[in-house]
């Protein structure tokens, strides 16, 4: 998320009431969680497993919970509560929206917007789209033409993360939203959860079919096709012609290469090689997973062999 101006480090401490490690004419322009961090931004740190991730990354000022030593070039808010500090900033840069009285909505006339379809707040909707009855098109949606939506989709619900305290799971403050590139078609009652601070992406000319559901901040690239069921986790990759068949599911933080094609209901928990089919859970090579389940099949009779002999 950009910020709508330039602001100093001492600017924003002032902001949330905290403590800073470096010059305090420090330059910020953005807030974006760890997986879609540029230069300028603000990201949060709050677990020592996770220190060097966000002291190394393009982020240039880090809200983080110990006092170490500063990256050169870089900036530090001091806070015992970063998960806090950083809702509390995005928050007072991107209120949530009065659905009841949208605003910068550009529909291009063309499209078709059937009865029942909530359209929020900063939404573009290119040319010769079809957006159809029951639809949920939330804030900060880019849809670009001759792109179909099926009844009952949502694009732009609060991404699913969560910071587990005393007192239960607080909700990270959701600020982002979904783009939909040209010539993409969602079937029905889909879920496409909007970025935490960025653009959860589909690229052109993907097809996806009915009840799917893809979480924030993923990356889906052109000409994809996903069967119903397919279940995607959030902050995955997933490049060029890449085909996910039926009740597929994908842990977060992973990369699906070019022109992958994934059997129905296999299990992804690791980056998957271009070019390759797979299928099982975990998933792995097709051809060596079908050999699996046939020796398996075999095994009782190799048993059975064994204890006659």
């Amino acid at each position: 998320m950009k910020l709508p101006k330039e602001y100093t480090l001492s600017e924003i401490c002032d902001l949330i009431s905290c403590e800073y490690i470096g010059n305090p004419e420090h330059k910020i322009t953005g807030i974006n969680e760890i997986h879609m961090v540029e230069h300028g931004d603000i990201v949060f740190v709050d677990h020592p497993k996770y220190y060097d991730k966000a002291l190394h990354s393009a982020a240039t000022t880090i809200i983080i919970n110990k006092e170490v030593t500063c990256p050169i070039g870089k900036a530090l808010i001091i806070s015992q509560t970063p998960f806090d500090e950083f809702n509390r900033l995005t928050r007072h840069f991107m209120p949530e929206k009065d659905p009841h009285n949208p605003q910068n909505q550009l529909i291009h006339p063309s499209s078709l917007i059937f009865p029942n379809v909530f359209l929020g707040s900063n939404i573009t909707i290119g040319e010769n789209c079809k957006i159809m009855a029951g639809a949920f098109i939330g804030d900060n949606t880019i849809i670009e033409n001759n792109v179909i939506i099926g009844p009952n989709t949502v694009l732009g619900h609060s991404a699913f993360y969560y910071k587990k305290k005393e007192s239960g799971f607080d909700r990270m403050h959701t600020c982002g939203g979904v783009h939909l590139e040209s010539d993409v078609e969602i079937g029905a009652l889909c879920t496409i959860d909007a970025g935490v601070t960025g653009m959860t992406w589909i690229g052109k000319g993907t097809k996806i079919d009915n009840q799917v559901h893809i979480g924030h901040d993923t990356q889906v690239g052109e000409h994809c096709l996903m069967a119903s069921g397919v279940g995607i986790a959030g902050c995955v990759t997933i490049k060029n012609h890449v085909t996910l068949w039926g009740q597929v599911g994908c842990a977060s933080n992973v990369t699906i290469e070019d022109n992958v094609t994934v059997y129905a209901q296999s299990g992804i928990g690791k980056n998957l090689v271009a070019g390759k089919t797979y299928f099982g859970s975990p998933c792995e090579d097709a051809k060596e997973k079908f050999r699996e389940i046939i020796a398996l099949k075999k095994l009782p009779s190799i048993l059975d062999k064994l204890s006659n002999d």
